[in-house]
């Protein structure tokens, strides 16, 4: 073992749990990225619960679309009807189906948007409880030191993001595919060479020229996203540690670090910019060139005979007014980038594999003796444990001595089974580990952590967290074992007094005491005490400490630190060094 600190350690094991082939929860790119086709086909493939909404929304776009195209088609046979070349259908008729498809295109185009934002809004917040819940298995080996304010970069506005796919690129894909069939026909129908002629300025504007964009802003999308998350985690950090900023004197320099931050972001987004400006403008130049084509192709068919003066003259009102669904397609492309980019980082984090799978359906067994066996453990390339082994009788206080960085906080986290050994065994009554259930474990165990983690609540609500629906009568016993309760009195609120942001009204020592608080709540038999008395002063310390001995007769305890002094609780002392337990 080396003396390295815990601390370092957790970032180690980032490193050795992170990856899973494809995107590091962080965001980051690791191995090969997805393509955008993939990631658009994973996307959708959430929308089947939906399908029949999606079905209507672009059964409703598809009916808009032909409205708002047929308009002009049926305007220019109104005319063709007026200057006497063309009265097949009555003027009136078609004054009637003008006013008609005028009325509807307003009425279809919002039930289209209707349905594609109920579809977005279901669908967000069905991601969201997938992402909660992949980060609910990941937990805490593969988010230990991670880098949270990408996490809440990716929870937050990377998700929102992929409204704009569910709201407005799915349906319109669908859209334009469908509307183009169907102006086909009627090119095809007049003369093959407008049919193949619109064709080409369909497949131009609405496939050729977003694919050529997307493929030189994929990357930049990417880096993008990856970039506001860590700009996000840069400011969080800042917002933190604003004390030690101002006591340092650094507020400058962390202020000259968030600029330079900020312009490489701006650097970022005027390139996307770019892009995005030149697609628009060649897609408006491809359908002023493909429209006027259209004019000279049907004069030139009109004049060679080959096609009525009526069809040119609609052919060419056709082509003008049906580049609606596939400029809407075209347009995706300037969004699909960082979309698709935020897709990526979402699923990745869906899709990414925990270190310690959760163990259920295994028949529950009673608490019992504790048993390590020839443990085996590195993070990463760093061996924390080897050839360890301990015995834990039920029922004892054991205290583990030694000095920062000897691997005792690991062995805690072993036993909790937030990781597996590498090799070894551990074994509570006989049974491993790996075939006790997972609740049924985590009901056997109270877990003290160097850092205890506070809610912006109440101190009632921070410390009930440990048994959800305990009476106030419970959550005040366990404070006072604790050490607690007198000081929680003092308080203007008594235990309804909000902690603040992470704890910050309460010393390190408070906070301390509320995660001990919790500990005596949980009431499991079995107590692990990861440097419980750290942040206390030695009266404070001596007072918990006597708790523990009066209040956990009955219970298997644990107690971990390099203070001398906090092994006074413990029956027995291990000493733990480089290489093993003496």
């Amino acid at each position: 073992m080396t003396g390295k600190s815990e601390t370092y350690r957790n970032m180690k094991t980032n490193k050795k749990y992170e990856m899973n082939g494809k995107t590091a929860v962080n965001g980051n790119t690791a191995g090969k990225r997805r393509s955008g086709i993939r990631i658009m086909g994973q996307l959708i493939g959430l929308v089947k619960p939906l399908f029949h909404v999606m079905t209507a929304a672009v059964i409703l776009g598809v009916a808009g679309y032909l409205c708002a195209i047929f308009l002009t088609v049926f305007a220019g046979m109104a005319l063709l009807n007026v200057l006497g070349i063309d009265r097949s259908i009555p003027l009136i008729t078609l004054f009637v189906i003008l006013a008609a498809a005028a009325v509807l295109r307003g009425i279809l185009h919002y039930g289209e948007q209707a349905c594609n934002h109920y579809i977005a809004f279901k669908l967000l917040a069905l991601i969201r409880h997938k992402v909660f819940a992949a980060l609910r298995r990941l937990c805490p080996a593969k988010l230990d030191g991670r880098d949270k304010g990408n996490l809440i970069s990716i929870i937050t506005s990377d998700i929102e993001l992929l409204e704009v796919f569910y709201a407005h690129t799915i349906s319109p894909i669908a859209i334009a595919v469908i509307v183009c069939v169907i102006t086909e026909a009627v090119f095809f129908r007049y003369h093959w060479m407008t049919g193949v002629f619109a064709l080409a300025g369909y497949l131009a504007v609405g496939l050729i020229i977003p694919l050529w964009n997307s493929s030189r802003g994929a990357d930049k999308g990417m880096e993008f996203r990856t970039e506001f998350g860590d700009l996000n985690s840069f400011i969080l950090d800042s917002l933190r540690g604003l004390d030690e900023t101002i006591q340092y004197g650094q507020g400058k320099l962390r202020s000259a670090q968030i600029d330079e931050r900020s312009r490489r972001l701006d650097a970022k987004q005027k390139y996307m910019k770019e892009l995005e400006g030149a697609q628009r403008g060649m897609t408006n130049v491809l359908i002023l060139l493909f429209s006027f084509g259209m004019l000279f192709l049907s004069t030139w068919l009109v004049m060679k005979g080959q096609m009525e003066f009526e069809g040119g003259f609609l052919c060419t009102i056709l082509m003008m007014g049906s580049f609606g669904p596939v400029t809407a397609l075209s347009s995706l492309s300037n969004n699909l980038m960082q979309t698709l980019a935020s897709g990526e980082r979402v699923l990745s984090i869906m899709e990414e594999e925990p270190v310690v799978d959760e163990t259920e359906g295994e028949e529950a067994g009673a608490f019992g003796d504790i048993s390590c066996g020839n443990l085996d453990f590195a993070y990463d390339d760093e061996q924390i444990l080897k050839d360890y082994s301990i015995e834990i009788p039920e029922g004892s206080r054991i205290g583990i001595h030694g000095k920062s960085g000897s691997g005792k906080s690991t062995l805690l986290k072993l036993i909790m089974r937030f990781y597996d050994p590498d090799q070894g065994s551990i074994r509570i009554h006989g049974r491993d580990l790996k075939k006790i259930n997972t609740d049924e474990l985590r009901n056997m165990e109270s877990y003290v952590t160097q850092e205890t983690c506070l809610f912006h609540d109440s101190i009632a609500n921070n410390i009930v967290v440990a048994k959800p629906g305990a009476s106030r009568q419970e959550i005040e016993e366990a404070a006072k074992k604790a050490s607690l309760h007198e000081f929680i009195m003092s308080l203007p609120n008594g235990y309804d007094t909000p902690v603040g942001e992470l704890g910050d009204t309460l010393s390190g020592g408070e906070r301390q005491r509320i995660g001990i608080a919790r500990a005596f709540l949980h009431d499991a038999p079995l107590m692990l005490l990861d440097e419980p008395t750290s942040n206390l002063d030695s009266l404070n310390e001596g007072i918990v400490l006597k708790s523990l001995r009066e209040s956990c007769r009955d219970k298997t305890m644990i107690i971990v630190s390099h203070r001398e002094s906090t092994m006074a609780a413990a029956q027995k002392v291990y000493e733990m060094n480089n290489e093993r337990v003496s």
